[in-house]
């Protein structure tokens, strides 16, 4: 009798990186095209073709590293891993078995909290040397989720086998050779919730600090799920075997995937008792028609794979240079951002979670909220008008012509109260289509509220005298009388009347009567 079981998940992401070239030789690296046109003797693996490292590859391997807390490698080298696939036009891949670019790193997930009945195990961590607590973190009052890294490695992906109608298979070799980085984890996650929001937030780092594109639908982002069962029964624990789910490139099938596998492994560990055996792995497929993982193949060890060095290039160092640099590029990640924003500008997690969305996009709105007096206000002009208006064109925040220093002064203007809210609406549609500055246009457009005392007095005076029920009734009770008596003030003024200054003269002048 099974008395509970719990899911045992470590992911491995493969990415391809933003560098201009292929991996070792000058190729242009980019998506699409006509097939086979981007492909040279290195990248096919022609008899006497000399690869040579790209240093753009290893530089972006290492923001990479940087970016998910890993150690950068003083040394490291290349291996060549052998197996035979139609798209592999050598016969082997190269990449790094044993000297990886980056090892020991990790990111922090905001925690999910699972009732005991779904997952019965728990939230812990299965490595006798790291305790389970340790999986659960605290900054900043939030709680997170640990999942380690154990190493991040160079390799080159393969070509690509298109599958048409028919008995026909075709290859496209222009993919042979492009950067890739492979994101290895410690098996920390315990469902499918958590591997697709690791991956989810590995693709969010990524691309904030500009190593890929992560475009899901073009295969820049893959992700293989091993995934086992602990199982206690009659008191006993038990292990089930690994399977490797291969390329799902979608947060839904990473889930989806991992919730079947497990419930299949369960329903195999009740009928067969088959157990987990370390030289043993299937390679499964995720057909998402039918919903459901489709064995391919197994592997019996990494004896498969007749890992050797890789002949035909030295292994290298990495300066210390090269590593300060990549420190550089990555700077506060989004995470860091968010909580920041949350504690020095009051926002809300959507808030937050919406302007940290690009890099671009929250650089942006940094340099417009550290000059303003409100960087509050500034958030709110940007959520409600600006991107309001970049969803609706489809477009960026680089595709605006206005800059940072438009948006500051128009919320100093609003902050000021030297126009109101719907002038400041009518401001910043003319600011978008002009490229004026506020200041111009409050000006052109005689928006400028009138600040002095005396004026305003002279039209508070004149509403008083102008409406004596009204006056009568706040007399008698009804203060609500205030809103409507002030929206006269504005009506009388042309809507020039500084509504905080008009607002506290009003509420003087009754109080005395």
């Amino acid at each position: 009798m099974i008395d509970k079981w719990e899911i045992v998940i470590g992911c491995e992401i493969h990415t391809q990186l933003l560098t201009k070239t292929k991996a070792f030789c000058a190729c242009e690296n980019r998506y699409g095209g006509m097939p086979d046109t981007r492909v040279c003797p290195v990248c096919l693996g022609l008899p006497g073709a000399m690869p040579r490292i790209s240093k753009g590859y290893v530089e972006l391997g290492a923001v990479a590293g940087q970016a998910l807390n890993c150690n950068i490698a003083k040394f490291t080298k290349f291996d060549r891993k052998h197996y035979f696939y139609p798209d592999l036009a050598k016969g082997y891949q190269i990449t790094q078995y044993d000297l990886p670019l980056c090892t020991d790193g990790y990111v922090d997930l905001p925690f999910i909290h699972y009732p005991k009945d779904e997952q019965p195990g728990g939230p812990r961590c299965r490595d006798k040397n790291f305790k389970g607590e340790d999986c659960i973190v605290e900054n900043s009052g939030s709680k997170y989720r640990r999942v380690r890294i154990e190493r991040i490695h160079l390799e080159e992906d393969v070509g690509k086998s298109l599958h048409l109608a028919g008995n026909h298979s075709y290859i496209d070799y222009n993919r042979c050779g492009t950067p890739l980085i492979e994101i290895v984890t410690k098996p920390d996650m315990t469902s499918g919730e958590e591997a697709a929001l690791f991956f989810q937030n590995v693709r969010e780092i990524l691309r904030y600090v500009k190593v890929t594109n992560g475009n899901l639908e073009e295969g820049n982002m893959r992700c293989d799920a091993n995934i086992n069962l602990n199982v206690w029964e009659d008191g006993k624990l038990y292990h089930t075997p690994i399977s490797e789910i291969k390329n799902l490139n979608s947060f839904s099938k990473i889930k989806d995937a991992c919730a079947y596998e497990a419930q299949r492994q369960l329903k195999e560990f009740q009928e067969d008792r088959q157990e987990f055996n370390a030289g043993f792995k299937v390679t499964m497929g995720w057909d998402d028609d039918k919903k459901q993982t489709v064995v391919q193949r197994t592997k019996n060890s990494f004896v498969d794979y007749r890992f050797v060095v890789e002949p035909d290039i030295k292994p290298f160092t990495v300066s210390e240079e090269l590593v300060k640099a990549a420190a550089a590029k990555v700077g506060e990640l989004p995470e860091a951002k968010r909580q920041r924003f949350k504690k020095e500008f009051g926002l809300s997690d959507f808030d937050v979670e919406t302007l940290t969305a690009s890099r671009d996009l929250v650089l942006w709105f940094e340099e417009a909220a550290s000059k303003a007096k409100s960087p509050k206000r500034v958030a709110n002009l940007m959520l409600s008008e600006l991107l309001a208006v970049l969803n609706e064109k489809n477009e960026t925040i680089n595709d605006v012509q206005i800059t940072p220093a438009h948006m500051t002064e128009l919320a100093d203007a609003l902050e000021e109260q030297k126009i109101t809210s719907k002038q400041g609406k009518e401001v910043f549609a003319e600011m978008l289509a002009s490229n004026k500055k506020p200041s111009e246009i409050i000006k052109e457009k005689g928006m400028e509220s009138v600040s002095d005392t005396g004026a305003i007095e002279a039209f508070v005076d004149q509403v008083i005298s102008s409406n004596p029920k009204a006056v009568e009734d706040y007399k008698g009770g009804k203060t609500n009388v205030v809103g409507w008596l002030m929206g006269q003030v504005m009506k009388v003024s042309g809507g020039k009347a500084n509504p905080k200054e008009a607002t506290k003269l009003l509420n003087e002048k009754l109080s005395k009567l």
